[in-house]
């Protein structure tokens, strides 16, 4: 019960995340990038901190963590099994996407863009856009795989 929990749990979990990274990369990024650098600051200023303090992304992302966690509990009587290493690889993709990237590479650049007078923008403004794309489709692409491995979790493990 509780790898079956925690599968489903991170499937959906790991749907909505990439749902949402899919609508940023593929919607906001190019209405960004063709914006001039004090419009795209303007709506980074706004966008960013709702972003942040939203509930949704500390739940999805403190879930993306427990619940494989929590999966991997229930399936440990088959450590070597695929549904196991799929979700723990699964888990991998969402500490290295989800947390790490965001934590330590994209907040520091939404620290940046922040900070910034879009009346008068700073030289290399745009490698910093360039920054703020790049983090999005990394951890866009840690989530659709983990999403892809938790889904085949669960179907090899429904399908014992």
């Amino acid at each position: 019960m509780l790898a079956e929990v925690g599968l489903g749990l991170s499937v959906v979990l790991a749907g909505l995340w990439s749902g949402l990274l899919l609508a940023v990369v593929t919607l906001l990024h190019p209405m960004y990038a063709a914006l001039d650098g004090g419009e795209f600051a303007v709506e980074l200023q706004r966008f960013l901190p709702v972003a942040r303090k939203s509930p949704t992304n500390w739940v999805s992302v403190i879930g993306l963590v427990v619940f494989p966690v929590l999966a991997l509990v229930g399936l440990a009587g088959d450590p070597t099994g695929a549904p196991f290493v799929l979700t723990a690889l699964g888990l991998v993709c969402t500490v290295a996407g989800p947390l790490l990237v965001s934590r330590l590479l994209a907040e520091p650049n939404y620290a940046v863009i922040l900070g910034w007078d879009p009346a008068a923008m700073p030289p290399g403004w745009d490698a910093v856009r360039r920054r703020y794309f790049l983090w999005n489709r990394v951890r866009g692409a840690f989530t659709w795989v983990a999403f892809g491995l938790f889904l085949a979790a669960a179907y090899a493990h429904l399908s014992r």
